[in-house]
This record gives C-alpha cells, sequence and structure tokens, in this order.
C-alpha cells in the first residue's frame, strides 16, 4: 500500500500529465505553421486545371475543414482533437488524401523499427561493451586507438556520415543500393530473395546509425566507467584482493550501466520518431520521410499522429524505467 500511495500515483499523475501537455502542444504548434492545408488541396485542383465555380470552391473548404477537424473556433477544434486521440483516429491525411493516418504510419512503421530497433540496440550493446572495457584499462594501446576513430566519428552529422557512405559503396564501390528499401517493383513476400533485397537496401543507412550511435555510448560509457572506478568501494576491493573480473563486472560495469539504461529507455521510444536526415538521404520509406511530408506540405492530422505516438512511448517508456529501477540499482528504494 505504501508503495502505491507514495511511489505509484505521484509517477502515474507526472505521466498523465506530461501526455496532456505533449499532446496540448502537438494540437497547437502545428496550426501556428504559416502553411494552409485546405488551401493547398484546393490549389492542387486548381493548378491541374479543374475549373470548379466560386460556390463549389466554398463548399469543398467547409467539407474539407470539417473532415480535417478544422472547423468551428480554436476550442471547439481543440476539444473535437481530444475526443479523436483517445479513439486513436487522427483523420485523414491531407497530402495523401483521403488515406488515414493510421495507414500511413501503420505502412511506414514497420521500416523504421526494423532499422531503429536493430541499430539502437546494436550500437547500445557494442558501445557500452566497448566503452566499459576501456575506460577501465584506459591505459591499453588498443582505446586510444579507439578514442581517435571516435574523436572523428562521434562529431561528424548524420547526414555527412550518410553522404559519405552513399559515396563510397553507391557510386565508387556500386556495392549496396542507394534508395528505397527493397528492389524496385518487388512485392514483399517472405522469401530469401526479399530478405537480403531488404538487409541491401538497408545496410546503408543502418551503418550511418549504427556508427555514430556506438561511439555515442562507447564515450559516455567510457566516462562512466572512469568514474565509478575511481570510488572508494572500487580501491577498498582491490586491497582487500578482490578479483580483477570480479571488480570489473560485479562493481564497476554493473554501476555503470544504470545511466546507460536510461538512457537506452529513451532512445527505444525516439526510435518511433523516425530516422529524419537518414530516410531522406536514402529515400527509406520509414516514419522520417513521412513526418518530412508531413511538415512541408502543412499535414496537420499526419503530423499529430506521428507526434502522439513518439510521445506517448517516451513518456511510457520512462515510466516504465521510473519503476524498474529499484531493482536495477539496490541503493534505490520505493520510498
Amino acid at each position: 500500500m505504501k508503495f502505491i500511495k507514495s511511489y505509484l500515483i505521484p509517477r502515474l499523475i507526472v505521466y498523465f500529465l506530461v501526455i496532456f501537455v505533449g499532446i496540448t502542444m502537438v494540437f497547437f504548434i502545428p496550426r501556428l505553421l504559416p502553411t494552409d492545408p485546405v488551401q493547398q488541396f484546393i490549389a492542387r485542383f486548381t493548378t491541374q486545371g479543374v475549373y470548379m465555380d466560386p460556390k463549389s470552391v466554398d463548399q469543398m473548404i467547409k467539407t474539407l475543414k470539417q473532415l480535417y477537424g478544422l472547423e468551428g473556433t480554436l476550442w471547439e477544434q481543440y476539444v473535437s482533437f481530444l475526443k479523436r486521440f483517445v479513439r486513436a483516429d487522427f483523420g485523414p491525411s491531407y497530402y495523401q488524401f483521403p488515406t488515414p493516418v493510421k495507414l500511413l504510419i501503420a505502412q511506414s512503421l514497420p521500416w523504421t523499427l526494423g532499422l531503429m530497433l536493430v541499430t539502437t540496440l546494436l550500437a547500445w550493446i557494442i558501445g557500452n561493451i566497448v566503452g566499459g572495457f576501456a575506460g577501465y584499462f584506459s591505459n591499453k594501446r588498443w582505446v586510444k586507438v579507439v578514442d581517435f576513430i571516435a574523436m572523428i566519428i562521434r562529431p561528424m552529422p548524420y547526414y555527412i556520415l550518410a553522404l559519405t557512405l552513399l559515396i563510397i559503396f553507391g557510386y565508387i564501390f556500386p556495392i549496396f543500393p542507394i534508395r528505397s528499401a527493397f528492389a524496385t517493383g518487388m512485392s514483399f513476400k517472405f522469401s530469401w530473395y526479399s530478405i537480403v533485397s531488404i538487409l541491401k537496401h538497408s545496410f546503408l543507412p543502418a551503418m550511418s546509425l549504427l556508427l555514430i550511435g556506438m561511439f555515442v555510448w562507447f564515450q559516455a560509457m567510457k566516462l562512466v566507467v572512469q568514474t565509478v572506478k575511481s570510488e572508494d568501494y572500487v580501491k577498498y576491493a582491490k586491497l582487500a584482493g578482490v578479483p580483477e573480473r570480479k571488480i570489473v563486472f560485479k562493481y564497476v560495469i554493473r554501476n555503470a550501466m544504470l545511466p546507460q539504461t536510461t538512457g537506452l529507455a529513451l532512445s527505444l521510444g525516439q526510435i518511433f520518431s523516425g530516422a529524419l536526415i537518414t530516410e531522406m538521404t536514402f529515400s527509406y520509406p520509414g516514419v522520417g520521410t513521412l513526418l518530412y511530408n508531413a511538415v512541408f506540405t502543412g499535414d496537420y492530422n499526419l503530423l499529430m499522429g506521428i507526434t502522439s505516438m513518439s510521445i506517448i512511448v517516451i513518456t511510457t517508456s520512462v515510466l516504465v524505467i521510473d519503476l524498474i529501477y529499484p531493482l536495477l540499482d539496490p541503493r534505490v528504494r520505493y520510498r
């Protein structure tokens, strides 16, 4: 009972409050954009040579505003948005009318999950393992070599590394495809050819994410391990004759993994918003590309759908980590 009253309920209150504030910002921020999706929709008709008399245009504008949830005052739109949000109904997309937002996200999300989830987990695992040993055995020669490589790649922007890989392995040595997520004209089937095609097309975007992410975790883990290594209890363990293997894994790396685990939870939540620059560079059909098109065309519904999903996943990840953190760190108790 004490756990529920003093620990769980306050965190649930904060959890729902953060979602409410985030969803409210999701509603208002797109409406500050200079683009008007309804007028853009009408403009597409006129540029295609379709004649519409003023009365028909007014009727279409009224219908589109009702369909897109833009009818009435700002407060009425906000209340309508909250009702649709509870039903996970974000309406149709503006620039891919009349396709529902849910369908567009469902089509793009598996590609982003496949790319981002694998690269995030691999970068976290490799970066923490190498960074943990590099932090503890900091005087080794191989640590200096890895440090040198990290100092070159880590500050590099994603798009620079992506373009570099694209030029080297797509043009100079045309080993991997340079765009899309599968071969042109291919319909996805669970076959060896489909799997190989998808892996080849995703290799370059995956490497651009993996390399930078891996060195980010490497440097963070190395710094944390060096800090933990200088703690008094580690020095006492060495003086007491505790085996070095036990000191490394049980006392140093285990404690250094606590902030890294929290960082992983946040990273897993952020993958649902996609890798915007990487997906654009390689024309990858993920949520990042979808988000860019939504911003560029002023697609309120699609923007709200993607960002709402990202907010919920990130806050849920933080809540789960917050609840299980006492199981990871014996120094923390439910108080």
